[in-house]
């Protein structure tokens, strides 16, 4: 298995480029299903589970083409078969986006559970009760979630009872071609959730609401193709921001929306980190003591849980203690564990989190849990004394598009050794 060697210390200054979100081109990919004419998409990152999803479309029946620009041309002409095997998704936990989408086209679907980071229970109960409302059944078997409408979907007032960001994805790519109107209560807010609203408008879906809790999807009969260019990634964002408060030297972020990342920017402000923001980049630099500041992980537009283990990298450098709670995913503090071992002192309670703060940071072999664990230990290692080694970055490629490559080229002593 790959790994990172890092040698910490090193400022880091230039430009970073923000890519695409893969938050949001996966469930755009899983759009493409919903009609057989071609859609082209831009910004689209070079990550791991991008590549997974575009080898689930081929073999679901998709055409599938890419260049090295992150441009995609999809034509789903003939579903020849709506299965999402174990042997495609069991890495990736999105393979759920294709279900809306197949029992709308197809009115059947077979989808494998979905797999992914370990960081605690992502049940699809949500997801199959909200289409079981649109007139969808359901059964499981060996691993597999059978779907079947005989009868097509027809609209439904769906009130989630709990906010999720693929479940509305799901519901929403399902609604679209369903007889009469949805509409979904409670619905995540998510730019993502906004951005793949915008697509489907451009198909030809009657969708308004995005970006508020009450979504309105009127199904129509067909879509057709479309050209629509991924929102910038907000994650990746605020992790490059994060490098930069612990490390930079006028370090320059660039292609970023500011209102997606606006809870991170008030609580980077709070403690203390330098910002400067010309339109949609920004200037970021280390130097001043880092303050602490508590944060709790909440639905857009809270403080995004994607970004909680690159803030505990980041508050192991504070002078003071400061504290995490986790709100959304339950087991996401696995990171803490391998934080310590750098000599972060962080105690775990149930979903809170402290860091005592003031500590000596220092390199250490270190294990990444997760994808966003990944991050905050290379986020730590960027600003320690000596050298850190971080195993397992399978879970960083997943999510970030060259994250070394982009961390060398602003001055990041960074080596990935391939094993």
């Amino acid at each position: 298995m790959d790994k990172l060697r890092i040698q910490g210390g090193r400022p880091l200054s230039g430009e970073i480029s923000i890519s695409g979100a893969k938050n949001a081109a996966l469930p755009a990919l899983a759009a493409t299903l919903l009609t057989a004419e071609t859609v082209k998409l831009e910004r689209i990152p070079s990550v791991v589970d991008i590549r997974t999803m575009a080898r689930l479309l081929s073999a679901i029946g998709a055409d599938v083409s890419a260049d090295s620009a992150g441009r995609y041309e999809v034509r789903s002409g003939d579903i020849t078969e709506p299965v999402a095997p174990y042997e495609l998704v069991k890495t990736m936990r999105a393979s759920s986006l294709v279900l809306g989408p197949l029992l709308a086209r197809c009115g059947r679907a077979r989808v494998s559970m979905p797999g992914g980071c370990a960081i605690g229970a992502r049940p699809v109960n949500l997801h199959v009760e909200s289409l079981e409302r649109l007139g969808a059944t359901f059964r499981q078997e060996a691993g597999y979630i059978e779907a079947i409408a005989e009868n097509g979907l027809r609209g439904a007032r769906i009130p989630f009872p709990k906010i999720t960001v693929t479940g509305t994805e799901d519901l929403m790519m399902a609604a679209t071609l369903a007889e009469g109107e949805t509409v979904i209560e409670n619905a995540a807010r998510e730019p993502e959730v906004v951005d793949l609203a915008v697509m489907l408008r451009k198909m030809g879906a009657n969708i308004s609401g995005e970006g508020t809790s009450t979504i309105t999807v009127k199904g129509v009969r067909e879509l057709g193709g479309a050209h629509h260019a991924i929102i910038s990634d907000r994650i990746e964002a605020g992790t490059y921001l994060i490098a930069g408060a612990l490390a930079g030297q006028d370090l320059r972020v660039t292609g970023t929306d500011p209102n997606h990342i606006e809870a991170l920017t008030t609580k980077l402000e709070q403690a203390g980190v330098p910002l400067e923001r010309d339109g949609d980049a920004w200037m970021v630099s280390a130097g001043r003591p880092i303050l602490p500041v508590d944060i709790t992980t909440e639905e857009f537009p809270g403080f995004p849980t994607d970004m909680q283990a690159q803030w505990m990298g980041l508050m192991a450098f504070a002078n003071g203690d400061s504290h995490i709670l986790e709100t959304i995913f339950e087991n996401r503090f696995m990171h803490a564990a391998e934080l310590s071992r750098m000599g972060a002192p962080v105690e775990i309670s149930g979903n809170l989190a402290t860091i005592r703060g003031g500590a000596t940071i220092s390199g250490a072999n270190v294990m990444a849990s997760d994808l966003r664990a990944s991050a905050s230990l290379v986020l730590a290692a960027l600003a320690a004394k000596g050298e850190t080694t971080v195993h397992r970055v399978y879970h960083l490629d997943r999510g970030y598009e060259d994250l070394d490559g982009k961390l060398r080229a602003v001055g990041a002593q960074i080596e990935r050794v391939i094993s």
